[in-house]
């Protein structure tokens, strides 16, 4: 055997029989799920449990945070809007149209994150627009990670169908 197979086994493209591209799909969804808005899901917990000083860094993070990505969306929001539609059209495209299964795989795990992605922006008009805070903030905050945690379940449950039928069919045809 030579260290060119070698290599080419070890950087396998084939996306859904690789173990890697599990992992990054696992870890994908637990940090996503972990962080709402940029803020750590210890910090909401903590800010309920305690009061006080937690509540305050709580409500600071989460405004550095909403400002941070509302003045993202609305300065280049559209230009971000057109990349992220057409390089999920292109993913789409070269996956399912010419049957590359790198590019099915990356889709799979892009187009959900653009739907975390609009959620979170969704949220964080909600919080500028309310001025929430205290239990107000608590219940957005975790509204969105709830809905962000059902939009990882369901993508998981696809690219798991997905990847297995794509096993099942290279095995058999292969």
């Amino acid at each position: 055997m030579n260290w060119y197979s070698s290599i080419l086994e070890l950087i396998d493209l084939r996306s859904f029989s690789n173990l890697w591209y599990w992992i990054a799909l696992a870890a994908i969804w637990s940090s996503v799920s972990h962080w709402v808005l940029g803020v750590p899901y210890d910090i909401i917990q903590r800010a309920r449990r305690n009061g006080g000083q937690a509540v305050t860094d709580l409500e600071d993070i989460t405004r550095v945070n909403v400002n941070r990505l509302l003045f993202i969306g609305r300065v280049s929001g559209l230009w971000i809007l057109g990349f992220v539609c057409f390089s999920l059209s292109a993913l789409a495209m070269l996956g399912f149209w010419y049957d590359v299964e790198f590019a099915q795989a990356v889709f799979l795990m892009g187009f959900p994150m653009s739907l975390v992605g609009l959620l979170n922006l969704s949220t964080a008009r909600l919080i500028e627009s309310e001025g929430s805070s205290g239990e107000l903030l608590y219940k957005r905050l975790l509204r969105c990670r709830i809905y962000t945690q059902m939009v990882g379940m369901v993508s998981i449950f696809v690219t798991a169908l997905w990847g297995m039928y794509q096993n099942l069919s290279i095995g058999v045809l292969g």
